[in-house]
């Protein structure tokens, strides 16, 4: 039976294809007769049937696109990529590249089809004539070959799209036609302008035009698109900025064929190969290293390989954000970086045997505007270099442990007592040493019963303290009893809430009150022990400056964010980061926290040497042995943690003292002294961008708490007001003597009296009985100044208040 025959478009077709095979297989030379006879018969047919079954779908995917990590207003971070490519649609890259390229790669691509029949029969005659080796692929034959390069997932696939055979030609010939038959030449135009490599790491013409010449595509003159488009032949060859002279004379061929074309006219062609290549080569960062924001960078990049809206796994993520051509929209504010960053590299440098950090977050939104560290990102093994974050704890895609955190933690407790309805002015006496029982400090349920006993030490003032005072002075003893009166369980729960990364003790969980194994992922560490209050867990700066920007917040706690939007390759929003926060504590509490604590700012506190233009508050924290120091001060717009740790080259926390850091030697640290400075740096730089917002004045009911009645026992015996004030819900404990009406031995008063805080510590001062009357006065005799004293250099020295903090050290191991 006869086959019908074919239709006169589908020979055609067909015989395309037959002439494009043959050419490949070698089998057209010059004077060689193309057996096409009986091409409308069965031959024919049975040919066409072969063609048709070579590989007919072919699609070309999206192309990999430069990722741009920018600051809050755009200006540029850093880039991420696998291939350096910004796509451009045709009508966005200049019609120069489009006329050099098409002249010198395929000027009849706009009339032939998938396959230049009359470039190719050329390129065989030529090569067999010369025993040279001429090119005669079409514009989308080499469209075909490149992605078939790009798209190969494995050695074997690559291999297979670059090796010298027939059967690869034939392959890319029908895909070539497969891309004809369902695209415009303009559609194919503008791909392979974006895929085509233009060496130096640039892909696509717009990334080329920014690198080599500072442009856009779009604006490419006749001399940098001739440069580009003779560059696609070998762009390692001809890459300007290696072998520029042979760049120079690929261009000047590209010209000259520009010129036979009519392209350009002759004298205009012989003026455009006078010009030098005019390059502007701006090198492209791939990655965090070397960025305005090194280690911010880095947080983002873990922030968002860690979130599930961008793929299953976290290579997933991360191959999105290398290749998707993202814009991720930052909280980074690079006015604040680049104070933080000078800031901390001028007081500790980067191969000091420490590590100075400061972290800054907005309060009401937790956007972090600037993480800054000393030492350089780079590989860890070179003196003052680092690739870890110390920035950021582990939890929050960081690498830091922690380091302590001294009399910073503090404001927990002082929070906690204070939404507790603790009064702010009622007094404690607070001794230079004092010894409490573990057994008095109530812990979480499920805690177990705490035994021994722990003495408090202070470095700084003693004696009866209030809220205010004793959080100025920093006064050990006074939190001590402080922590008393609010339990352990409510100041560390209240941490938590408010950002501070913290485990459960062996034997309970936190959260649920699952039992805890020594080698149970979220459990250990006994951080809730009497000494919680003076800092000795560890925390990072982020974490830290989380925790007070609630406080500036006003209560609200704010998880900390480093991404405001993501936008897709066309510009579209993808992802939106919203703050998420959350109200901690009551208003009036941060209110009253905040009023205290710019006492440490302001004044005569230890850090009024860093009040800013606007108001401020903060608090200091020094650890014992100095192996950490802090500021933690805040506004209500930027709460900013400044931090330095001694470290070794490991990272292994050490002493400050006895180092050098900053070019000075270190005899002592503390966290007003040496913290307290590289904060002040920082932020006095930056306070003309704060706009002047005061605290909110504090509630009177706040600062009268919520009190109860202690009962008056002087004149009974030590034994029975002990009895009295515990049955009334009070802690006790005996003071110093005193002169009273009553006989030696009985009560003579207490602090507080009247009224005090439910719990409150209550000091019982014994009595000396009554005062004695003074000896009659002496017959006043003139004072014998010694002819020196008035001399310039003989004054008395003033008393100069140290640092406080510490008390106890937490062990390490």
């Amino acid at each position: 039976m006869s086959s019908p025959s074919l239709r006169p478009q589908t020979v055609l077709k067909h015989l395309a294809v037959m002439c494009g095979v043959a050419a490949v297989l070698g089998v057209v030379a010059a004077g060689l007769a193309i057996p096409f006879a009986g091409v409308a018969g069965i031959a024919a047919k049975e040919t066409a049937e072969k063609m048709d079954s070579l590989p007919q779908a072919f699609e070309i995917d999206e192309m990999s696109q430069t990722t741009k990590i920018v600051d809050r207003k755009g200006k540029l971070i850093t880039t991420l990529y696998d291939q350096n490519r910004v796509y451009r649609p045709l009508d966005q890259i200049s019609p120069n590249m489009t006329k050099a390229l098409l002249a010198i790669e395929d000027y009849r691509f706009y009339q032939h089809g998938a396959m230049d029949l009359k470039g190719t029969l050329r390129a065989l005659i030529t090569n067999q004539a010369s025993d040279s080796v001429q090119g005669g692929s079409s514009i989308t034959q080499q469209l075909v070959k490149t992605t078939l390069v790009y798209s190969a997932k494995t050695e074997a696939e690559r291999k297979a799209a670059i090796e010298k055979s027939t059967a690869r030609k034939i392959r890319e010939l029908r895909y070539a036609i497969a891309l004809e038959e369902k695209h415009s030449k303009d559609w194919i135009l503008e791909r392979y302008l974006n895929a085509a490599y233009f060496g130096d790491g640039a892909y696509g013409v717009q990334a080329a035009a920014k690198h080599y010449f500072n442009v856009n595509a779009s604006e490419l003159n006749w001399q940098q698109a001739a440069m580009l488009a003779g560059m696609v032949k070998n762009p390692t060859g001809y890459d300007p900025t290696n072998y520029p002279d042979a760049t120079i004379a690929r261009r000047n061929v590209v010209i000259d064929r520009m010129a036979a074309l009519k392209v350009v006219s002759r004298p205009e062609a012989e003026k455009l190969k006078d010009a030098d290549l005019g390059l502007n080569v701006q090198k492209q960062r791939n990655g965090c290293l070397g960025s305005s924001a090194e280690f911010f960078c880095d947080y983002v990049l873990r922030y968002l390989v860690k979130d599930p809206a961008f793929g299953e796994t976290e290579a997933d993520r991360l191959a999105l954000l290398k290749s998707g051509g993202l814009t991720i929209k930052t909280t980074l504010d690079q006015r604040f970086q680049d104070a933080a960053q000078a800031s901390v590299e001028d007081h500790v440098y980067a191969t000091d045997q420490a590590i100075g950090a400061l972290a800054m977050v907005e309060p009401g939104t937790g956007r972090v505007r600037a993480l800054a560290q000393s030492r350089p990102m780079g590989d860890n093994k070179k003196k003052g270099q680092s690739y870890l974050n110390y920035l950021v704890p582990q939890e929050k895609a960081g690498d830091s442990n922690g380091f302590q955190a001294g009399s910073t933690f503090k404001a927990f407790t002082l929070a906690a007592a204070i939404e507790q309805g603790f009064p702010l002015k009622q007094t404690i006496s607070s001794p230079e040493e004092l010894t409490l029982n573990e057994s008095t400090f109530a812990g979480c349920p499920g805690d177990g019963n705490r035994v021994g006993n722990h003495t408090f030490h202070n470095s700084t003032t003693s004696g009866s303290k209030d809220a205010y005072t004793g959080t100025r002075e920093s006064v050990n003893t006074f939190y001590a009893q402080l922590f008393q009166i609010t339990g352990m369980c409510t100041p560390y729960k209240l941490a938590q809430k408010m950002g501070v990364k913290l485990t459960a003790p062996f034997g309970v969980s936190f959260e649920d009150g699952h039992v805890c194994k020594p080698s149970e992922t979220g459990c250990g560490g006994a951080e809730r022990v009497p000494t919680f209050t003076l800092g000795v867990v560890d925390v990072s700066p982020l974490e830290m400056a989380e925790a007070y920007a609630t406080f500036g917040a006003r209560g609200e706690h704010c998880d900390s964010v480093p991404v405001n939007e993501i936008l897709d390759a066309n510009g579209k929003v993808i992802k939106k980061y919203e703050p998420t926060c959350e109200q901690v504590m009551a208003k009036g509490t941060a209110d009253a926290v905040n009023d205290i604590l710019r006492g440490v700012m302001e004044g005569s506190g230890f850090a009024a040497g860093q009040a800013l233009a606007v108001p401020s508050a903060g608090k200091t924290g020094t650890t014992q042995n100095n192996k950490a120091v802090w500021l933690m001060g805040y506004t209500p717009q930027l709460a900013t943690a400044a931090m330095i740790a001694g470290a070794n080259y490991s990272g292994t926390p050490q002493g400050l003292q006895g180092q050098y850091i900053g070019g000075d030697y270190i005899y002592t640290a503390s966290g007003s002294g040496f913290a307290g400075p590289m904060w002040g740096d920082a932020m006095k730089s930056i306070d003309k961008y704060l706009k002047p917002k005061d605290f909110h004045e504090v509630d009177p009911k706040v600062v009268a708490g919520n009190t109860v009645d202690v009962p008056w026992v002087g004149g009974m015996t030590v034994s029975k007001a002990t009895k009295v004030l515990r049955n009334a819900g009070f802690q006790v404990q005996v003071g110093p003597e005193a002169y009273s009406e009553y006989d030696r031995g009985l009560v003579a008063f207490t602090t507080p009296s009247g009224d005090a805080a439910e719990g409150s510590p209550i000091t019982i001062y014994t009595s000396l009985g009554p005062e004695p009357k003074p000896d009659p006065k002496p017959e006043k005799k003139p004072d014998k100044k010694k002819p020196d004293d008035d001399k310039p250099g003989n004054e008395k020295p003033a008393a100069v208040e140290e640092e406080p903090d510490f008390g106890w050290e937490w062990p390490t191991g």
